[in-house]
């Protein structure tokens, strides 16, 4: 066991930087970069000529900065999106590992194949490329489905060949008739086939799994002053909420934390919502019977988490821009769910079965708001093995949100969503020390056929990798919760604590992970990310190795 105090590691000294600077054909801007308040400027220091060769451009490629980080050591890893011809490239993200005087010391890609299609004519137009997507669509049990925006051309380069492809948004409801649909659906440009699909609605549980299409909130009004309420949450006992004067009273805007503000959809799925006021600036009563109870939660979730990334992580907000998303609760009728929106920069909360068990719980709280740091950073792909990853870190930051939280009504445990009753037993909605004990189909280990899965299951590999990392194989009671963790030949683990875990798992997800990483990549970019950080002869590189063997990932 151990609390989330960063001092000591050298993960604290590592500073995030992000920009929008373009590279063409190989050609290097030397200085580019735009960094945080406090942080140096990176000087890339690289010639054209090594850039070039190091990697393999074409002349009609262009690379565009994504996110930058600096080490102590002057090591700077730039992380970019890939485009050919002025197309995206789905697929050809990449990172460039650079010393500090500039030499470039590895390269991680998303693909390795070269980028180029045989011609940029497509021979199917883009009105039949969305049809295809709303057939699509159709099949996937999507009501309403239809395309808002046209289709756009792109190069898909994720799997195979690169080819010339459309690539079409589908906006409807999911199958189960209150979830909002986002299905991207990829299209050759040339046969109609289609290449690929995933549902863009991120949410915590299986029954929804994307990024929805409900309005964004926008950016709460203009502050007049900063002011401290009291909450009563469903969750988490009385707590202190950032507030923001109005005409009103009081708006549950937290401006010390990004703008973040709590909207109430008032049981619509659609539509801005309203935002909270209060005249008193004391919110809820503790029970769903109170309007403002979710909003408690949902504020007092929103603010734990900022802190979480902000002085463990040191990262500020999920773009590293310090701009927090709202948080919209009261979304359907006893919607047993909850979602992050990655285009409208929100997180939106059901209030559970009967509306009684709103889905605002902290651990649920620090997953959705972690989907938007996995789509600022590494960009994980929400399906297959990739999406498995995406749904963990999710899961991993959530964990590590309520642990670092140290809330008495709502202590840290290795279990997911155990207050909100999903199942309506009593039971969490996931278990990280062995997964299968949900008895709905995650896994405990990796097989060859694990990506077919849905993402919340298959995410059981590398959750329970962070618990063995953090903990340990074995029998053990942690905070008052019995775990037993297996391993899958029997082999004992022995944890290097949550602190480290978190740290290594960061680092991977920010400087190792790409688009397209699968559980062996994951593995290979948590090793580096442990060296990185404590050594490459350290206890914590073979604890790395032995976790993740044990969960049937080796070399």
């Amino acid at each position: 066991m151990s609390t989330f105090s960063s001092a000591g590691s050298r993960a604290r000294r590592l500073a995030l930087a992000s920009g929008a600077v373009v590279l063409t054909g190989g050609l290097l801007a030397v200085g580019a970069t735009t960094a945080s308040a406090g942080s140096a400027p990176v000087h890339d220091g690289t010639s054209v000529a090594v850039t070039a060769g190091s990697l393999g451009l074409g002349a009609k490629e262009e690379l565009v900065v994504k996110d930058v980080i600096r080490d102590v050591d002057g090591t700077v890893h730039t992380r970019y999106d890939r485009t050919y011809a002025g197309l995206p490239v789905l697929g050809g993200d990449l990172i460039v590992h650079r010393a500090a005087d500039g030499t470039v010391k590895d390269v991680t890609k998303a693909v390795q194949a070269a980028i180029e299609v045989d011609s940029l004519a497509p021979k199917l137009t883009a009105t039949a490329a969305a049809s295809a997507a709303v057939k699509a669509a159709r099949a996937a049990k999507t009501t309403g489905a239809a395309t808002g925006e046209a289709p756009r051309k792109v190069v898909w380069a994720a799997a195979g060949k690169p080819v010339l492809a459309y690539e079409t948004v589908v906006t409807g409801t999911q199958r189960d008739g209150v979830t909002p649909s986002l299905l991207r659906v990829v299209t050759d440009a040339d046969t109609g086939k289609k290449l690929y699909e995933n549902q863009l609605i991120d949410g915590i549980a299986d029954g929804a799994t994307g990024k929805n299409g409900v309005s964004a909130a926008g950016k709460p009004g203009s502050p007049q002053a900063g002011a401290v309420g009291t909450g009563v949450s469903q969750y988490s006992g009385t707590v202190s909420l950032n507030t923001t004067a109005s005409s009103k009273g009081y708006d549950l805007v937290d401006n010390e934390r990004g703008g973040a503000g709590v909207v109430d959809l008032q049981h619509r799925t659609g539509g801005k919502g309203t935002l909270f006021t209060d005249a008193d600036n004391a919110w809820g009563d503790g029970t769903p019977a109170d309007n403002q109870t979710a909003a408690v939660d949902a504020a007092y979730g929103a603010a734990q988490t900022w802190d979480f990334y902000k002085n463990v992580l040191h990262r500020n907000g999920i773009k590293n821009d310090g701009r927090a998303p709202v948080s919209k609760v009261h979304y359907g009728n006893a919607y047993q769910n909850a979602f992050w929106d990655d285009r409208s920069f929100t997180i939106t909360y059901g209030d559970g079965a009967n509306d009684q068990h709103p889905l605002t719980q902290l651990d649920v709280a620090g997953h959705e708001f972690s989907h938007g740091v996995t789509s600022a950073t590494a960009g994980l792909q929400y399906s297959g093995e990739s999406g498995g990853l995406n749904e963990a870190t999710s899961d991993i930051f959530g964990t590590a949100v309520e642990w670092n939280a140290n809330n008495a009504q709502d202590p840290g445990d290795y279990l997911l969503g155990e207050k909100i009753d999903v199942f309506g037993n009593g039971k969490p909605l996931r278990h990280q020390d062995r997964p299968s004990k949900d008895g709905r189909g995650s896994v405990d280990y990796w097989s060859a056929g694990v990506g077919n899965l849905n993402v919340h299951y298959s995410s059981g590999v590398a959750n329970h990798f962070f618990y063995l990392l953090s903990e340990g194989s074995g029998a053990k009671d942690i905070n008052g919760v019995h775990y037993d963790s297996p391993t899958v030949d029997g082999s004992t683990v022995t944890g290097i604590g949550r602190d480290k875990a978190v740290q290594i798992w960061y680092r991977a997800l920010t400087a190792y992970f790409t688009s397209t990483t699968d559980y062996h990549g994951a593995r290979e970019g948590t090793l580096k990310a442990a060296a990185d950080l404590y050594g490459a002869d350290g206890a914590e590189v073979r604890a790395v190795d032995a976790a993740w063997a044990a969960v049937n990932v080796k070399a």
